[in-house]
């Protein structure tokens, strides 16, 4: 598939996907392939909290294509354990154990948490310096929103690097008033933060977490519906990582996102979609 943007989800092991994308009798192994006949990116977010074995790894490689992006996260134990400075040599084998991956792996992730300040700028710098691959990083840090000092020297850091730094919406997310256990979860661990749609690199990082009731993101879409078109006109290849609060409607959103872009820029091609065996009451069965 041919697209001039990296479209996915969080995950590709989602059972409850069997119901609109997926064959109904698929098996959970053939999630992955399945996955990227679909979509050409997904978010590394499994590697966060534990490092893949090599087996994992090698069966990865073996399934994903090579034009597929997986945007690997550092594991928390390197990014959200100190200084980062003392993590080089934890986060230069994490790098060993992904190379089977190759271009794919790109960029990876680095998610630092709130505790993560202005004034650990410096640690930022030499890892980024330390290492040679490509880089993308979210902070959370409120002063990295305020518009002051902080935030521009974070963005002159990244900037001089041809470092990206990711942009989190979670707007549609803390629209959402619902009581359910999943969003009340996912309110609780997502950071509430402006967002900030950068592009310091041909390759700016849109995270979009989004409400459970598809039709309710639509609004907050527009305007990465405009951006990402605009990126895209400018000659830059943007990911977008469409979350809902459980992920069990991701990649519905996903298609969604697209089917409206594709109304904004007459000649993109359309996701495939995969065979399904017709309903019973399409069979005329019932």
């Amino acid at each position: 598939m041919d697209l001039p943007y990296y479209l996915g989800c969080p995950s590709w092991s989602e059972n409850a996907w069997r119901e609109y994308l997926y064959p109904v009798d698929a098996k959970t192994s053939d999630f992955l392939a399945l996955y990227c006949q679909v979509f050409n990116a997904v978010e590394g977010n499994t590697t966060f909290y534990a490092s893949p074995s090599p087996a994992t790894v090698q069966r990865w490689a073996e399934i994903m294509p090579a034009h597929f992006r997986f945007t690997a996260k550092f594991p928390g134990d390197i990014s959200h354990s100190g200084d980062l400075r003392e993590q080089l040599t934890a986060a230069e084998t994490f790098l060993q154990l992904l190379k089977p991956l190759g271009e794919r792996v790109s960029p990876l992730w680095l998610q630092l948490s709130k505790s993560f300040t202005p004034q650990r700028l410096p640690e930022l710098a030499a890892f980024i310096d330390a290492l040679d691959c490509p880089l993308a990083v979210e902070v959370r840090n409120e002063q990295f929103f305020a518009k002051g000092e902080s935030e521009r020297l974070l963005n002159r850091l990244l900037l001089d690097r041809g470092v990206e730094r990711i942009c989190l919406d979670p707007r549609a997310l803390f629209s959402c008033l619902s009581t359910e256990s999943s969003v009340i979860h996912a309110q609780s661990k997502k950071p509430r933060v402006p967002t900030r749609p950068a592009a310091f690199t041909q390759f700016p990082q849109v995270r979009f977490i989004g409400h459970p009731e598809l039709e309710a993101n639509d609004a907050f879409l527009v305007p990465w519906l405009a951006k990402v078109a605009e990126w895209i006109e400018e000659g830059r290849t943007p990911y977008v990582f469409l979350h809902t609060a459980d992920n069990l409607l991701a990649a519905k959103l996903a298609q969604r996102f697209h089917a409206q872009l594709m109304q904004r820029l007459p000649g993109l091609p359309a996701l495939p979609e995969l065979y399904r065996e017709p309903a019973a009451e399409q069979l005329g069965l019932l």
